[in-house]
This record gives C-alpha cells, sequence and structure tokens, in this order.
C-alpha cells in the first residue's frame, strides 16, 4: 500500500492556513484529500473547565495524539492537507518522529504582524495577541519546502504555488533536513509545562 501525501501548513492563528487548506482541497485533482487541523482536535475535547495543570496536559496529550491521527491516515494511503502551528519545538521534533519525512511537503504560512492583529480583531473568536506571542516561535526553525505570504498573494494564489510543488516535491525535503539535524533521542516531548497559547 502506497502512503499518502502529507502538506503541512505551519503559521501563526490568524495567519491563512485554514482557507488555503479549504483552496487546496478544491483544486488538488489528482487524489482524495482530507483536511486535519489542530483547532478541530481541540474542538473535540469536553467542554468543562479544566485548571492550568490539567488544561496543559490535556493539549499536550491533544497534540500528540494530533500528530499521530495525522500518520495513521497517510500510512493506510489517504492524502493530507495539515493545518498546524508549530509554537512550540517539541512540536516539530514529534512530527519528525512520527510522520515520514519524505511524504510531507512542509509549507511556511507568513504574514505581516500587524495584518494579523487587524484579522484577529475582526474574527474576534481569538485570544488578543495570540498570533503575537506565536510570531517568532513557528517559524524558528528556519527551513521549509515551499513559503507563502497570505498578506500578498490569496489563499488560491497559495494553493496553487503549493499544488505545483506538490508535483515535484523536492529531494531531500525540508523534513529529511530537519531530522538530520536533530537526533532521535532529541525529539521526546518535554514533561515540563507547555504555553498554552495554541
Amino acid at each position: 500500500m502506497t502512503s499518502g501525501r502529507i502538506v503541512f501548513l505551519n503559521g501563526t492563528s490568524s495567519s491563512g492556513k485554514s482557507s488555503i487548506a479549504r483552496e487546496l482541497l478544491d483544486i488538488l485533482d489528482d487524489g482524495v484529500f482530507f483536511h486535519l487541523a489542530v483547532d478541530s482536535f481541540n474542538a473535540m475535547r469536553s467542554k468543562r473547565e479544566l485548571g492550568a495543570e490539567e488544561l496543559d496536559a490535556a493539549l499536550r496529550r491533544t497534540r500528540m495524539g494530533f500528530h499521530r491521527s495525522i500518520a495513521a491516515m497517510a500510512e493506510v494511503g489517504n492524502d493530507l492537507v495539515v493545518d498546524h502551528v508549530l509554537s512550540e519545538p517539541w512540536r516539530l521534533l514529534d512530527c519528525l518522529t512520527v510522520l515520514p519525512p519524505e511524504d510531507v511537503l512542509f509549507v511556511g504560512v507568513h504574514c505581516p504582524l500587524d495584518e494579523l492583529a487587524r484579522r484577529e480583531l475582526a474574527r474576534g473568536n481569538r485570544p488578543a495577541g495570540l498570533a503575537a506571542h506565536q510570531y517568532a516561535l513557528v517559524h524558528a526553525h528556519g527551513d521549509y519546502d515551499v513559503e507563502c505570504d497570505t498578506s500578498t498573494a490569496s489563499p488560491r494564489e497559495c494553493a496553487q504555488r503549493i499544488k505545483e510543488f506538490l508535483r515535484h516535491r523536492p529531494s531531500p525535503t525540508a523534513f529529511t533536513r530537519l531530522r538530520r539535524r536533530h537526533p532521535r533521542d532529541s525529539r521526546e516531548p518535554p514533561t515540563a509545562k507547555h504555553s498554552l497559547f495554541g
């Protein structure tokens, strides 16, 4: 069985990942693609109020489960568009551990901070300052297969650019290069508290 392709969108909250994902599902015509979003996994959690420590542990388990769900879907041949926020180093390291690097097209979704703040305010359903908190963290690893800026290109234009790269995936991929930089024993998620900001 051939494993599925993974288009992995990484960017801050309000950067336009979900809009690009919807466009990709509309224009990718050489397979059946599923959109897996970390926000959707977070939304499945029960709504009872949790203390800070319990919430932190639940969010960590959610993200680890999300990564393994991506791997399981792809392993049986499903093509995926993944929408994630790699705002803590362990999240990327965990993805490097569980996802086959040659199957991942790693996409950096960028947007200037002032535009992120404007979008965040307009949406009204995100904590104030969430995107600003994530801004310096999500792209800190500094390596992608393809990048786009949603302040200068529409979601459809970004999706078209990604589609072209998917047809001619680079070798080695960004995930392959990143794996080489991070020894396997350093990819375990930390046990200390993690950020609650996305």
